[in-house]
């Protein structure tokens, strides 16, 4: 029974979503407000943790959302809008990291200031926000194309239907995917975590 309450959610959330790009669609351009602040917290959450770069994460939300108004008309009311929202989201970083790779000076110069802002945090850390901090910069460090399914269906749970709709890709490759990223993390991190002897 309690299984049906989140699908009843989900359905309204999606009638919502198709209502508000019909509006959209039809001139009614603050229906994009609606939308924005219905997904836009959790887009944002999920580029950080793809970017590792908050102001980047903000940059790349905002011109999400550009595209969607740009796109409006070829939204397809069938589809679910958070996956059509996360597939164009997508779809701008694995432009960024495109970018990165070939311009690696400028994006060492951002990986730099990068550090040098995380330097001048508090020195005193609770070992629980070391280790959330080391999990971080382990899923940063994967390759992109395991880093997205990974936090895809960890942090936003989407489910690997979804995530193969989302990076165009069948169910088969995300559940690969998604399995040798956790194998990765689990090398890297048993070094980190294990007892000192």
């Amino acid at each position: 029974m309690s299984s049906a309450v989140p699908q009843i959610a989900d359905n309204e959330s999606c009638e919502q979503d198709r209502a508000g790009m019909a509006r959209l669609v039809s001139g009614q351009d603050a229906a994009l407000n609606e939308l924005m602040e219905r997904h836009g917290r959790k887009l944002m959450n999920y580029l950080i943790r793809c970017l590792q770069d908050e102001g980047r994460a903000a940059d790349l939300a905002q011109e999400t959302f550009v595209r969607v108004y740009q796109h409006r008309n070829k939204f397809d009311a069938r589809q679910k809008f958070s996956t059509w929202l996360y597939t164009i989201a997508s779809n701008l970083v694995r432009d960024h990291f495109r970018w990165k790779s070939h311009h690696p000076e400028i994006a060492q110069e951002q990986d730099n200031a990068m550090e040098m802002a995380t330097e001048l945090s508090p020195t005193e850390k609770v070992q629980a926000d070391e280790r959330a901090d080391a999990v971080r910069c382990a899923v940063a460090q994967l390759p992109e194309e395991l880093r997205t399914p990974l936090i895809l269906a960890e942090y936003e749970e989407r489910s690997q239907a979804e995530i193969g709709e989302i990076l165009g890709c069948t169910a088969k490759a995300v559940e690969t995917r998604i399995y040798r990223a956790r194998q990765q993390l689990r090398a890297k991190l048993s070094k980190l975590f294990e007892a000192p002897e």
